[in-house]
């Protein structure tokens, strides 16, 4: 009897595990979806990160947004949801059908990753992680942050958070001093 029940046992796991890695990617429009209802259930933000299994930035920036000193800052104020985007050949099937024509409508497909947006509950574009000059709309061609790890970047990247969150000063120096301690390990 155990050795039956050991044999179905197994042979359920072997169909889930199957199962399961045989179920396509999700489409960012899904995904998005997902954010957008659970941004408005939450009343947060979405901040969306393109990123790549091979793009050792995006990592940093995974990081340094789950570090135990920043996670909750970020958790509660954003859904955080990824789009992968510019797999290689190999990893092609990683990429979120519809990711790259998003980061193309967004002006991030020639800036490099990772690219971040935040949006709200509907969709909308709140900011992204361009640099531009002052005073230009969103529609406007800046430099990409990516990571935010120079005094540029952080400044530029906690105005973002600090226009589309409810985090305080003190909460905003904590979050770059904390980019910029991880971004050499």
């Amino acid at each position: 009897m155990k050795l039956r029940t050991l044999f179905m046992t197994t042979c359920a796991l072997l169909l889930f595990i199957t199962v399961k890695a045989q179920q396509p990617v999700k489409s960012a429009d899904i995904i998005l979806q997902d954010a957008y209802k659970k941004a408005a259930k939450e009343k947060k933000k979405v901040f969306v990160i393109f990123h790549a299994s091979w793009c050792g930035w995006c990592h940093k920036m995974d990081t340094a947004m789950n570090d135990a000193k920043c996670k909750k800052l970020f958790t509660d104020n954003y859904v955080i949801t990824h789009l992968t985007v510019l797999e290689s050949d190999k990893h092609k099937d990683l990429e979120n059908p519809g990711a790259m024509e998003l980061l193309k409508k967004y002006h991030g497909d020639k800036q490099g990753i990772p690219f971040w947006l935040v949006l709200d509950k509907n969709g909308k574009l709140l900011a992204d992680s361009q640099m531009r000059p002052e005073g230009t709309s969103l529609d406007t061609p800046g430099q990409n942050i990516g990571y935010p790890g120079s005094k540029e970047e952080i400044a530029a990247f906690q105005q973002v958070l600090k226009t589309t969150s409810a985090l305080s000063e003190k909460e905003l120096s904590l979050i770059g001093e904390r980019f910029v301690e991880l971004k050499g390990k």
